[in-house]
């Protein structure tokens, strides 16, 4: 990882470290918190018209949620990487390559299909 992913792993591992929060910090464990606040980030939409979750932004509580567990999520990602020793930003741009390959934008521009499906 390079720039300020890295930096903010630094943070959020010193932070850990501190702690001594490591030792419960299994890649499955990870994984696991990762979905959990993952999930209370979609808890904010729970019962919400597309109307009122694009509102939350401009709420100030509503961004406040938005923000805390967008965070956590971001957090628990940069662990997951750290402890599988994974460079978040190579594998996000390999990735790109990927998709590039699979959703060209001549058949893909406009379209949510997925890139196997018939069209």
């Amino acid at each position: 990882m390079a720039g300020q992913l890295d930096e903010l792993r630094r943070l959020v591992t010193a932070f850990r470290d501190a702690r001594d929060w490591a030792q419960f910090h299994s890649l499955r464990k990870l994984i696991v918190s990762l979905n959990l606040e993952a999930g209370e980030l979609l808890e904010l939409t729970q019962w919400k018209s597309d109307t009122e979750i694009d509102a939350l932004p401009a709420d100030l509580h509503g961004r406040e949620a938005l923000e805390d567990e967008c965070a956590d999520v971001l957090m628990y990602l940069l662990l997951i990487a750290d402890r599988a020793g994974i460079d978040l930003e190579a594998a996000t741009r390999a990735k790109l390559v990927k998709n590039e390959a699979k959703y060209p934008v001549e058949r893909f521009r406009g379209s949510s299909r997925k890139y196997d499906a018939a069209g």
